[in-house]
């Protein structure tokens, strides 16, 4: 790539709400995506999850950490001790992208799979999960089993796709029907979520909300990624996910940021 190709990515990409996501090269975050720019939403989530306060040393729990780039973000930014785990990424392959990163002495990568993670009770300081949580964790008996992970006072932090208001019925809002997948009914509102998680009795739910524009940094990243992905795979999936964004135009879809207190 030329400078002024690099750098015209670079500049498309620097976005004033995430100053610590703007100094991540933004071909080696587009190289290893799985969906939305997860680095944006991890620091969207951090003020609230009291990342900057855990200290050095600190244990964190990436779940669903896809290729590991929320992973080497939360050993760098918060100087944490991370294990990354994934399903479907081989802990070899992040292995690698991790040394690259220099954080291998600090990340430890895992094959887990989110209903049989192989952890005592107490073992972390925090969960986190950006954009992996609503696959599993929509499971009523799902988050007392995880937060037994969890020290106590320790927090879970989660950022998922979502629905503004919660959809009544079996269809989708009119202009979403095109493009609607039975895998998005697990895209559900702030306000569903912090019920869910409030009568679960494993939390005490600190944050249930809504990122604000958050559709326009998706469309904006899912645009990018169309034409820049070097997998034609997720490049087709980025522009059918910025069509449906440019017709929703933010009436339905964006972000839930939830952070929940062991009790």
């Amino acid at each position: 790539m030329s400078d002024d190709l690099a750098n015209d990515l670079t500049h498309r990409l620097t976005h004033p709400r995430y100053p610590r996501s703007n100094a991540y090269d933004a071909r080696w975050t587009i190289e290893n995506q799985m969906g939305p720019h997860a680095l944006w939403l991890l620091e969207w989530l951090a003020p609230a999850l009291g990342l900057d306060a855990l200290g050095p040393g600190a244990r964190v729990l990436d779940l669903g950490c896809g290729r590991a780039m929320t992973s080497v973000f939360l050993a760098r930014e918060y100087g944490v001790q991370v294990t990354a785990a994934d399903l479907w990424i081989k802990p070899d392959d992040n292995a690698g992208r991790l040394a690259e990163a220099g954080v291998a002495d600090r990340v430890l990568p895992v094959s887990a799979e989110a209903h049989e993670l192989p952890f005592g009770e107490g073992t972390f300081d925090a969960i986190v999960s950006i954009d992996a949580y609503q696959y599993f964790g929509t499971d009523d008996l799902y988050l007392p089993t995880l937060t037994r992970l969890l020290r106590p006072g320790g927090r879970i932090g989660v950022v998922v796709p979502a629905v503004r208001e919660e959809i009544d019925g079996t269809e989708p809002p009119e202009p979403l029907e095109p493009f609607w997948e039975p895998a998005f009914w697990c895209f559900h509102s702030p306000a569903w979520w912090r019920r869910h998680w409030t009568r679960s009795g494993a939390v005490e739910v600190e944050a249930a909300d809504w990122l604000d524009d958050g559709w326009r940094d998706w469309l904006l990243w899912s645009e990018v990624c169309a034409e820049e992905s070097p997998s034609e795979f997720m490049a087709g999936m980025a522009r059918q996910s910025a069509e449906m964004l440019r017709v929703d135009q933010g009436a339905n879809l964006g972000f839930a940021r939830v952070v929940g207190r062991r009790v």
